[in-house]
């Protein structure tokens, strides 16, 4: 309800602007209901930016992070609202009144979520939460909860190997329990028990957890089925993927020539050496071809042939090469690979063949990634943090792949544009300080 009374106050803003400082300037001004249909616009475009960024999760996503998308939100549908309002006019409009608009937005929605919040908070308090775990890695979970105190207080830990039993018990007096790196056969017993006494339950997914996810149900029996197809997209949601690419990648080679340009004299002018880096990547059914970047480092980088990951303050990158990659524009040759074909403006990141090759040692399951074309943008890339683990990277690439939409497709490209601006931080739960009690039992087994 915050979120539609938020569009709607904002719908009325700009409709106070549409009819003092437009409405009569196109033109062949409008009647009653053409007037209706540009404010409909309006508040069908902020409810689909809106929507792709999140930016009414008022309670669900941080504070700080709620204002910045919902910024950048408000900005995008005012740029593209200007270029409508332009061309019913005929001619570029006055961009004074849409300013003013953009500034009373922003303060508009950074006093609602605050207030919001604040008021989400005082009624729906933390958590209190137990895990049960049954390897180590569930300390990764809890730091990573731990540094959400407003929503998640994680105030026991119970080994899964103490048995059902024990774990009934000690799930009573929290208001939820977390299910981590369990065995199957116990989690299914534990899920069970929560769904009968209705406690809240929070699980980490395993991989087949999510194939299964993107099932089909089967009525042709009397005995539920479900269908996992495990064959990557449709034919259908291929073609139209296909068309979304072919259309949006013409339009940014256009729009962003200048901008290509003046990266790759920045390239060139910095030491003379090769403006495009070609590196062999793989795409869907395990295809090689030739990945074009921007050149970030310097010439023969990796001359001895051994593939060797970019790290924090890498000395072989360039000082053009570093401006480049804070802002992805390394990337943008990679319009290219997608014309070709190669590449999709939505997919898996790709990855090399070696790295690759040593990746499924230890996670056979990344393979499965290879079901849809590598993207120049994914959910892993606009969810995840700067050092998110492979493993949950992959995790979120099959969820991308087994619940495929074209919406979702737009979704990611616009939550790109934020990760553009805002590039994606190392996880803040390495600075949380997990709590002593947690683990005790399993510590002192070491």
């Amino acid at each position: 309800m915050s979120g539609l009374l938020l569009i709607a106050a904002l719908t009325l803003c700009f409709a106070a602007v549409w009819q003092k400082y437009y409405a009569d300037a196109i033109i062949a001004p409008f009647f009653r209901r053409g007037n209706w249909v540009v404010i409909l616009i309006y508040t069908a475009l902020t409810s689909l930016v809106f929507k792709a960024y999140g930016c009414t999760k008022f309670g669900y996503l941080k504070r700080s992070d709620l204002i910045y998308y919902q910024a950048i939100g408000v900005a995008v549908v005012n740029v593209i609202t200007y270029f409508q309002v332009s061309a019913i006019g005929r001619h570029f409009m006055p961009v004074g009144p849409m300013l003013l608009l953009n500034l009373a937005d922003w303060v508009l929605v950074g006093i609602w979520t605050l207030a919001v919040t604040q008021v989400y908070f005082r009624i729906f308090p933390a958590r209190r939460l137990v895990i049960v775990y049954g390897s180590r890695q569930a300390a990764e979970l809890v730091l990573k909860m731990s540094a959400r105190v407003d929503k998640y207080m994680i105030c026991e830990s119970i080994s899964c190997s103490v048995g059902l039993r024990r774990i009934a018990d000690a799930i009573e007096g929290f208001d939820g329990v977390i299910l981590c790196e369990m065995p199957a056969e116990l989690r299914n017993d534990v899920l069970k028990y929560c769904c009968a006494h209705r406690i809240r339950t929070y699980l980490a997914p395993k991989i087949s957890d999510i194939l299964i996810r993107g099932g089909d149900e089967l009525r042709l029996f009397d005995t539920p089925l479900i269908l996992c197809r495990n064959d990557g997209l449709t034919l259908w949601q291929r073609v139209w993927k296909r068309g979304l690419d072919l259309c949006v990648s013409l339009l940014l080679l256009v729009l962003l020539s200048p901008l290509l340009l003046i990266c790759a004299a920045a390239v060139k002018l910095e030491d003379g050496g090769e403006v495009f880096y070609r590196q062999k990547r793989l795409t869907r059914d395990g295809k090689v071809f030739d990945m074009l970047k921007f050149r970030s480092m310097i010439p023969d980088a990796e001359a001895d042939g051994v593939a060797v990951l970019a790290a924090d303050h890498d000395v072989r990158v360039t000082k053009t090469g570093a401006v480049l990659r804070r802002f992805r524009l390394d990337e943008l040759p990679q319009l290219i690979n997608i014309l070709s074909g190669d590449m999709s403006l939505v997919g898996p990141r790709p990855e090399r063949p070696e790295i690759a090759h040593e990746i499924e040692k230890t996670c056979p399951e990344f393979v499965c990634r290879l079901q849809v074309k590598a993207g120049l943008t994914g959910y892993a890339q606009v969810t995840g943090a700067y050092d998110t683990e492979p493993i949950d990277k992959l995790k979120m690439d099959l969820m991308y792949i087994e619940q495929y939409s074209f919406l979702r497709d737009l979704q990611i490209l616009l939550m790109t544009l934020k990760t553009a601006v805002f590039p994606p931080k190392r996880n803040d739960a390495a600075y949380v300080k997990l709590p002593e009690h947690l683990f005790e039992e399993e510590q002192d087994d070491e």
